[in-house]
């Protein structure tokens, strides 16, 4: 069997989207960029990534046109739906513009995303690491939700991928995509398992030729264990996955009481929620592409599974080979 030649893995979310496999190349802070959404979506997965990759809005409309002409495959553009995204509505209309297929909402309330992407025949799936928040969005219309699990980077939640897959599975009628420490085919196949239509990627993602990551970065990746990764209140003020750097170990893993206060107070509330949300955009952006003293890396459990640096196309077929060799080992 080639790589070529793979057969499609067929559940609700690649019907869906149109797509050969139910695999997301989750949307990255910094680096997701053109070539690995086309990269991921020409290989039959969906390649997705933050609006914010773009520091401009006129950037990021250009942006989706590049990838529009990289690929004909579905992909996918992740928006932060809370306060702390200023340019939400600007980027709301870019992608109706666009009339992008997938969009993903992270930290707040997605209803104005979902009426609008809606319009056009897009879908929507929300961020959520508990059952509150899934049947929630699922009243206001998503078409499918994203269940963070522990593992994962970035903003991981608190419940085992073991139980919170089949705990959704249960209780909605929409799609569910794993997100959480997944970077073999054997997680892949566990993952549908367990109940999800899909899954959604990123640690492995970050070690491709394609990431726009730096050396150090991606090198990281492969040189970390599970125990190295540890959760950061210290970047968005909500806890957030990273790798356990010497800056990290030196600036600490919570909020001081200063901050604390400033962030529950009705006057300072969104100043300081802000103010956090800036200096730790700050601390990612300068860390991702470049060496610097103040290394913040986002990464989730799945380091210690990650060994090799390779193309997109390679990564995702590998995970389809893999998918496929355990399914017949079962």
């Amino acid at each position: 069997m080639t790589e070529i030649n793979l057969p499609e893995i067929q559940t609700r979310f690649t019907r869906m989207m149109g797509c050969k496999y139910p695999i997301i190349a989750a949307p990255m802070f910094l680096v997701s960029n053109v070539a690995l959404v086309a990269a991921s979506s020409n290989a039959g997965g969906l390649g997705a990534t933050p609006s914010l990759n773009w520091r401009t809005t006129e950037q990021f409309d250009a942006a989706l046109t590049e990838i529009e002409q990289a690929t004909s495959g579905a992909y996918g553009i992740n928006l932060i739906v809370n306060k702390s995204n200023l340019r939400l509505d600007e980027d709301l209309a870019v992608i109706v513009k666009h009339k992008v297929p997938l969009v993903i909402t992270s930290l707040g309330n997605p209803q104005s995303v979902i009426d609008a992407v809606h319009t056009y025949g897009g879908k929507v799936f929300c961020d959520v690491v508990d059952l509150k928040y899934a049947l929630k969005v699922q009243e206001q219309g998503a078409d499918g939700v994203i269940a963070v699990s522990a593992g994962a980077g970035g903003h991981a939640g608190p419940v085992s991928p073991l139980v919170l897959l089949p705990y959704l599975r249960d209780k909605l009628k929409i799609p569910i995509v794993a997100a959480g420490g997944i970077a073999t085919g054997r997680q892949v196949l566990a993952a549908l398992v367990l109940g999800a239509d899909a899954v959604q990627i990123g640690t492995r993602f970050i070690a491709t030729t394609e990431a726009a990551a730096g050396d150090d970065y991606k090198q990281a990746i492969l040189s970390s264990e599970p125990s190295d990764i540890v959760m950061t209140s210290r970047i968005s003020g909500t806890p957030a996955a990273v790798i356990n750097t010497p800056y990290i170990q030196k600036v600490g893993l919570d909020l001081s009481p200063l901050e604390k206060f400033l962030r529950h107070h009705p006057l300072t509330s969104r100043l300081a929620k802000l103010a956090r949300y800036t200096l730790g955009t700050k601390s990612l952006e300068g860390a991702a592409q470049k060496t610097t003293w103040k290394t913040v890396w986002s990464a989730g459990q799945g380091v210690g599974l990650i060994h090799d640096i390779q193309p997109a196309a390679s990564v995702l077929h590998t995970l389809v080979k893999e998918y496929w060799e355990a399914r017949s080992a079962v």
